[in-house]
């Protein structure tokens, strides 16, 4: 049986969302996640914390700009409008509805999510450094000691 290799600091049953830690919009995905994943499945990670950056070298992605957000599950690893529907599948009604979008072709939803994702910076903002957890939100966060 072949060995399965995780990428640094997940294991098996983690579904884990990078995000871009300095983009308002990003953030604010990042609270709704908070807010609406009652069951706490997820775990948040900013792309530019040492855990995001081994996670991307990992996938081959860039570790540099960033201009989608990908969701690991275990070894897996989905992004743009892929990452968003898996994320919205699984919290749950009502936000399950969303998975509806399913239908239209990959490509369509590609170009839609890329339109919002090359111009996020001018349309919602950036900050100057990234936000960092508050401390009741802070076991939401990954962190490279989770997981050794």
């Amino acid at each position: 049986m072949p060995v399965v290799k995780y990428p640094p600091h997940i294991t098996e049953n983690d579904c884990v969302i990078l995000f871009d830690g300095v983009c308002k919009l990003c953030n604010a995905w990042s609270q709704f996640i908070i807010k609406y994943d009652t069951q706490q499945l997820f775990k948040l990670c900013s792309v530019q914390s040492p855990e995001g950056q081994s996670i991307l070298k990992h996938f081959n992605m860039p570790t540099e700009h960033f201009d989608t957000m990908l969701y690991v599950e275990g070894n897996q690893c989905f992004d743009k409008s892929d990452a968003f529907l898996h994320i919205i599948n699984k919290l749950g009604y009502p936000w399950r509805v969303l998975y509806v979008f399913k239908i239209l072709p990959k490509p369509i939803r590609s170009w839609l999510y890329d339109r919002i994702a090359l111009n996020r910076y001018a349309l919602f903002g950036k900050y100057d450094t990234c936000m960092l957890p508050t401390q009741e939100n802070e076991s939401r966060y990954l962190k490279a000691e989770d997981k050794k």
